[in-house]
């Protein structure tokens, strides 16, 4: 019976210390990588989102485009604005007036293709 006693006493106790043991020092490292990744993760995905658009070639977008959607972001807000200058102003050669406008104007108005 001593030898029972000995047996089932000595390997229970042994166990839960190497359980105890092992499983807090796991339980202390596994949430702080765990707490920064969710945000690590969604930082790495918006500055690849924000790569992925830099880097894309607009012009090939803008090509594919229809007449109409193409002229809408390219030409139109530019040719909005100096228009409504050009009716305030109403200079005696609107042509020249709004051709100068026209480029001195265009890097404010400049689309995704042409800023590239």
């Amino acid at each position: 019976m001593a030898d029972a006693e000995a047996t089932p006493t000595a390997p229970p106790a042994e166990t839960p210390m190497e359980a105890d043991n092992t499983a807090a020092p796991a339980q202390e490292t596994a949430p702080p990588p765990t707490e920064p990744s969710p945000a690590t993760a969604v930082q790495e995905v918006v500055n690849a989102e924000k790569d992925a658009a830099t880097k894309t070639p607009k012009t090939v977008e803008l090509q594919s485009l229809p007449t109409r959607a193409y002229l809408d972001q390219t030409v139109v807000p530019i040719l909005l604005s100096g228009l409504s200058t050009l009716a305030k102003e109403r200079p005696p050669n609107p042509i020249e007036y709004l051709a100068a406008y026209l480029l001195k104007n265009k890097d404010e108005f400049k689309t995704g293709a042409a800023k590239e």
